[in-house]
């Protein structure tokens, strides 16, 4: 035994040896055929950073900021500055500044205001209840994490159980497993699972969504905007949540209690000792109403095209060429998503609601996770070890009917989440959906970037549909460490509902991408 060290950190070192011993076999092993030499050593580095971020043996962030040093180690860049570029790509900028509004929103309790409204006006019964609380946490993780809506939310269900249930029921964390009401447990998985399907439903909504954004733009240079992800997102959130929701309170926990009215009023309560939103939440509410607006506007460029001029069109929505307002040819334009999202930050601080100590409290670990990804994927990129990972993987499905092909995959992510966070699969999986576009154009009848948006987009769909395990997501986790619930009761649900989800998301991503996606996204 080692003086000083825990036996944490001694399993830490452990598999980051591992990673590196991995690492170090396959970047000097026997040449890989149909690789370059760089293209072995970018996979060598991916091998390294999947082993650490499957395991957690380091905190995903660590493993990222690890990525830019060993490809530079390796030779795959001459130096390190392509290898750190992905940390300044302009859709991470994207999402500083929706951490940053979440901040806001959270720091005047809009958030959960919205959600004791929901419930106050829709829980008068049981089952409308559970889908109030439902409906609230999902439309909050479409702009706030959805690890801090779970966590504002589960205390809040909590409160509002112990009015149903009796207080010693609902807070009496070692029970026997016979003493777990349906309630209860409908409940918190309830609000676990809406987390998960509400981040979904924008570009901002949880990390995969971002890590496709972000890889398909370094890869492709192919950009899906706010609008485009809402024509994918909404329609799955509208669709996956009330069957979950059904599942729940119709076939696994059937609530055994009439009367909820205790806890309308008691939501009601809640809502009240909120007070009136003070004038500070006031300017944060427009601003943030603002920016959401300005964000679905700047997709909507095909509708105003049709009566602004050019100049004036130009300067709002961009363009290569053409002239604009301001005398110059070539303009990212006004509206576009990203600089609607920057603009918002200091307009919080001119507007006296926020300061920087209290903005600059965000998720970095995520932040550095994306741009690690972003990194490892142009290496991937650039060396061809994306496609050849992708036909090695995915090859023998060549030809294979679409459908058989989106359910490969979605069962494939969804399998690979229950072991890791979403967060790392998606980081991990996203470049080898994106290269395999080219294998499968032809079988989707698609140009090659068409069919690896599609693909890749898909991926990240279902990279937010584990639902059995607590490790799989941060919601998960978050509900079961509240000890109100037993890993027992997510696992029984949660099994079923990966199996069903399954089926429902390749039948309704086939669907968009027959109905939807050819109008609107390519």
């Amino acid at each position: 035994m080692i003086r000083g060290v825990t036996k944490t950190a001694r399993g830490r070192f452990a598999v980051f040896t591992l990673a590196l011993v991995a690492s170090l076999a396959l970047a000097f092993g026997p040449s890989l055929e149909g690789l370059s030499t760089r293209g072995q050593y970018a996979l060598a580095t991916m091998v390294f950073a999947g082993i650490l971020w499957v395991s957690g043996a380091l905190p995903l962030a660590v493993t990222a900021l690890s990525i830019p040093v060993l490809l530079t180690a390796y030779g795959v860049y001459g130096d390190i500055d392509p290898a750190l570029a992905g940390f300044a790509d302009h859709l991470i900028f994207l999402f500083i500044a929706g951490f940053m509004l979440a901040n806001a929103l959270q720091k005047y309790n809009i958030d959960r205001r919205i959600a004791l409204w929901l419930m106050a006006v829709m829980g008068s019964s049981p089952r409308r209840l559970i889908l109030a609380i439902m409906l609230a946490t999902a439309f909050l993780s479409m702009w706030v994490s959805n690890t801090a809506t779970t966590a504002m939310m589960t205390p809040i269900a909590l409160g509002v159980l112990a009015q149903v249930l009796g207080r010693e029921e609902v807070y009496e964390a070692d029970a026997a497993e016979g003493s777990f009401s349906n309630m209860q447990i409908a409940t918190l998985l309830g609000t676990a699972y809406a987390a998960s399907v509400g981040g979904v439903g924008t570009l901002i909504g949880t990390p995969p969504n971002a890590v496709v954004a972000t890889q398909l733009n370094a890869l492709l240079g192919y950009e899906i905007g706010f609008v485009e992800w809402l024509l994918v997102g909404l329609p799955i959130v509208a669709i996956t949540l009330p069957i979950v929701w059904y599942l729940l309170t119709f076939r696994f926990y059937p609530p055994e209690v009439d009367d909820v009215e205790g806890a309308r009023e008691q939501a009601r309560v809640y809502l009240a000792d909120q007070g009136a939103l003070s004038t500070r939440g006031r300017r944060v509410a427009y601003i943030f109403a603002a920016t959401a607006g300005l964000w679905v506007v700047g997709g909507l460029d095909p509708v105003f095209e049709l009566f602004l001029s050019d100049p004036v069109f130009n300067t709002l929505f961009g363009t290569a060429e053409g002239a604009t307002l301001l005398g110059v040819e070539g303009h990212q334009g006004l509206l576009y998503y990203v600089m609607v999202g920057m603009v918002s930050i200091p307009t919080l601080v001119l507007a006296d609601t926020m300061e920087w100590d209290e903005l600059v409290d965000i998720d970095w670990g995520t932040i550095l996770l994306f741009g690690g990804g972003i990194s490892l994927a142009d290496a991937f990129a650039s060396t061809g070890a994306t496609r050849w990972l992708a036909e090695a993987v995915f090859g023998s499905l060549t030809g294979a009917p679409i459908i058989l092909v989106v359910g490969a995959i979605v069962l494939l992510v969804i399998f690979l989440t229950e072991m890791t966070s979403n967060t790392a699969t998606a980081t991990i999986i996203v470049p080898v959906l994106i290269g395999i576009g080219s294998i499968f154009a032809a079988t989707l009848g698609l140009t090659e970037v068409s069919a690896a948006v599609f693909l890749a987009v898909s991926g990240a769909i279902a990279a937010s549909f584990a639902f059995a395990l607590p490790v799989a997501t941060p919601p998960n986790a978050i509900v079961f460490g509240s000890g109100h619930i037993k890993q027992s009761h997510m696992m029984r649900a949660g099994t079923v509902l990966n199996v069903v989800m399954t089926g429902v998301l390749t039948i309704l991503i086939w669907f968009l991408f027959q109905f939807v996606w050819p109008a609107f996204l390519w």
